[in-house]
């Protein structure tokens, strides 16, 4: 799109939960250049301009923990869930290792297709197809710029894959991650599966090449019980710990579910300011762990965002945070639970989206990455900090409008760049397709 890009009568959001009613926001080169009232923005010849009608404009979302493929292939169900955690990694491991270049590439589509629809403009990836590490990330490279989406992904490397050794799998990470430096859309970091499937040769070889290539690494830590027990018995630490001793830790580094651990580990991520990705809504699904990693979390004023690891919505693991920190709250455990949710949705993940893409975001304020929502709501004008309430109206709304760099990608609820249904039939086929050959 050439030009400026003007979203005229807007209501804006603001983390305090009040908003800023009649507002103009005008886009230009990928970053929001203005924000006035409407009268002081008239459209200019050749201009974009949006009538928003008074709807709210909120910061693009972003997933920080997601597995846009792998999770389609193996979706959490009873059945499932109800195995021990290795047992469930092994089973998933089947499903992951036979997928192929051009599955990555459907399934990928199909999901961020699908986020897109519902605001996400940012997907942290972690994928594990160890027959194919750095074909696979370049395919998500290339989905994401066809749609527009902003991507930052990661191998799970593992060493207990017998298709390719783990040592192999982080090298060919690397290799991808140098591919990505100065894209506008997409950056990468290098991956861990978990500590309970990663030997210390895996660890060694992510420590030294995250130093080398100056990146984050993308890992999920302390998943539950299990995981720390097997880490236990097997390295006899803890696993945190056992990350930062590997030099794995760090700023761009994210953490997803962080469910076991305690007051002592939780410090350490904030030293390092590894972003814990909290999916609270597993703490209903998942056999192990407790509310006591996201009390940790809390409690250690970590970076923190949302993820849903490639089932669900946001939305629904924001609504799940909200009773989690009600909990605590009433147990008198934790204060302030109303501001605590705009900095699960948009504070923490701005910061994770500065510190990779290297521009302010997460605010609508001129300097601002313009990745912006649309959302097909119009707020009433609150007087005191209503966050969760707006933030749980949002939830049953549609976005209407999606904005990446500047650029609209969902136009009036559809997808600019294809039709969301062919991906749709091109995922069923992608998984169909896998699950024969497993």
């Amino acid at each position: 799109m050439d030009g400026r890009l003007l979203l005229k009568d807007c209501s804006l959001f603001r983390a305090d939960g009040r908003v800023r009613t009649g507002m103009s926001v005008l886009i230009e080169g990928g970053a929001i250049s203005q924000v006035s009232d409407d009268a002081a923005l008239p459209p200019r010849p050749g201009d974009w301009a949006v009538r928003c009608g008074g709807r709210l404009v909120t910061p693009g979302f972003v997933d920080c923990h997601t597995r846009l493929v792998n999770a389609q292939l193996a979706p959490w169900a009873g059945h499932h869930l109800l195995l021990p955690l290795e047992e469930r990694y092994r089973a998933e491991a089947v499903l992951d290792a036979r997928l192929t270049v051009s599955e990555v590439e459907a399934l990928t589509a199909a999901a961020i297709g699908r986020g897109l629809l519902r605001g996400t403009t940012m997907f942290v990836e972690h994928l594990h197809a160890p027959a194919c590490v750095e074909e696979g990330l370049s395919a998500q490279a290339r989905v994401a710029r066809r749609l527009g989406a902003r991507l930052l992904n990661s191998h799970a490397s593992s060493s207990t894959t017998d298709s390719r050794p783990g040592p192999a799998q982080v090298e060919a990470n690397a290799r991808y991650v140098a591919s990505t430096h100065q894209d506008p859309l997409v950056r990468a970091s290098l991956g861990v599966a978990a500590s309970f499937a990663a030997d210390d040769e895996l660890l060694r070889v992510v420590g030294r090449l995250k130093e080398e290539l100056g990146v984050g690494c993308h890992f999920r830590l302390a998943e539950s019980d299990e995981d720390l027990a097997l880490t236990w018995a097997r390295h006899h630490t803890r696993i945190a710990n056992r990350f930062e001793t590997f030099g794995i830790l760090g700023g761009a580094s994210i953490g997803a579910h962080a469910r076991a651990i305690d007051r002592t580990e939780a410090e350490r991520l904030a030293r390092t300011r590894t972003l814990v990705a909290l999916s609270p809504r597993l703490t209903h699904t998942l056999e192990g762990g407790s509310a006591l990693g996201m009390e940790a979390v809390l409690l250690g004023q970590n970076l923190v965002g949302l993820g849903t690891g490639g089932a669900g919505t946001l939305w629904e693991e924001l609504a799940a945070s909200f009773t989690g920190v009600m909990t605590l709250a009433r147990s008198g455990r934790m204060l302030d639970p109303d501001n605590l949710m705009a900095t699960f949705l948009v504070s923490g993940p701005a910061e994770l989206c500065t510190m990779v893409f290297g521009q302010p975001s997460g605010g609508i304020d001129v300097g601002a990455l313009a990745d912006l929502v649309v959302h097909d709501f119009v707020p009433a004008q609150e007087s005191s900090n209503y966050t969760p309430h707006l933030l749980m109206q949002l939830s049953q709304t549609r976005a209407l409008w999606t904005i990446v760099q500047g650029q609209v990608v969902v136009r009036e609820g559809q997808l600019l760049a294809t039709p969301q249904l062919g991906l749709e039939h091109d995922a069923a086929r992608a998984v169909e397709a896998v699950w024969k050959r497993a």
